[in-house]
């Protein structure tokens, strides 16, 4: 059985693919947020099987209940939209991330974008950092091969990092390996910070954006976190420690002090330790 429908909707050739799954890596939802905002309820191109790709027992579908009448269930879904960013055909391929088969999914996601003919991967991602919300969110980058990346984003941390894999990691490393020019955007959440982060959603637009070199769809992101910084600053001016961490996360931005792996390591420990999973690896 194929993992996906194609449905009947002409694709233009050379169409550039932007992925954003939720969970891990989408701290702050800021990678699927942005992914949304790209595409902007277009005709769904493909829809995945979620019978063979979800655990409904983690991704329980919604029920709504009116007046006592089970009215209706909204299942996961893991689909391929058609969008558009200026003169840019995209592809946008949003969903939770899948609990199953991510082998054959590999190799499905792979077998489609060759059959439209995609001409570029770019995965969204959000993790959380020892960065300060007063400053402007930091993107890292992931590249198949030099010069992918654009608009001031390095492919980094330098050195080698060993973390748990996402799953959109192993469809970006797939489809590099079968020839399609593969890059990815990732956004660095202050780890203090929980519940939806649009200053970094805002961000990964702008990064796209700057990668085709096009005004994305910022929408009210920019507003909502402007809110959510007044917010924050408040909390921090009424407790010491958490102004003087700041300070000290502000001295380290403005100093250039670049975060290392092995900082990276600890915050993501951080966060697997909160959610009971295994730590990364060091090398």
């Amino acid at each position: 059985m194929a993992l996906y429908e194609l449905h009947d909707l002409p694709v233009p050739r050379g169409a550039v693919v932007v992925a954003a799954f939720d969970t891990w890596v989408d701290a702050g939802l800021a990678a699927t947020t942005a992914a949304e905002q790209l595409a902007d309820g277009g005709p769904v191109v493909a829809t995945f099987d979620a019978d063979a790709l979800f655990d409904y027992r983690v991704r329980r579908p919604t029920l709504e209940i009116v007046d006592g009448r089970l009215a209706r269930l909204t299942w996961p879904s893991l689909t391929v939209r058609l969008g558009r960013l200026d003169r840019h055909d995209l592809l946008v391929f949003t969903g939770p991330e899948p609990d199953y088969r991510w082998h054959e999914l590999s190799e499905a996601v792979v077998e489609l974008l060759q059959r439209l003919g995609a001409g570029e991967w770019i995965s969204l991602g959000a993790i959380p950092a020892a960065v300060p919300h007063t400053r402007p969110v930091p993107i890292l980058g992931t590249e198949s091969r030099p010069g992918l990346l654009r608009g001031g984003v390095e492919a980094g941390p330098e050195g080698t990092l060993r973390v748990p894999s996402a799953a959109i990691s192993v469809l970006e490393h797939a489809v590099a390996s079968a020839g399609i020019p593969a890059l990815g955007y990732f956004a660095q959440i202050p780890h203090y910070v929980s519940g939806p982060y649009p200053a970094a959603a805002a961000a990964l637009l702008r990064a796209v954006g700057r990668h085709l070199d096009a005004e994305p769809p910022i929408g009210d992101l920019d507003e909502q976190a402007r809110a959510l910084r007044t917010r924050l600053d408040t909390a921090a001016a009424v407790d010491d420690a958490t102004r003087s961490y700041v300070e000290r996360l502000e001295a380290m931005v403005d100093e250039a002090r670049l975060p290392s792996g092995e900082d990276l390591i600890s915050e993501i420990e951080r966060f697997l330790r909160e959610r009971g999973n295994g730590g990364p690896s060091r090398n």
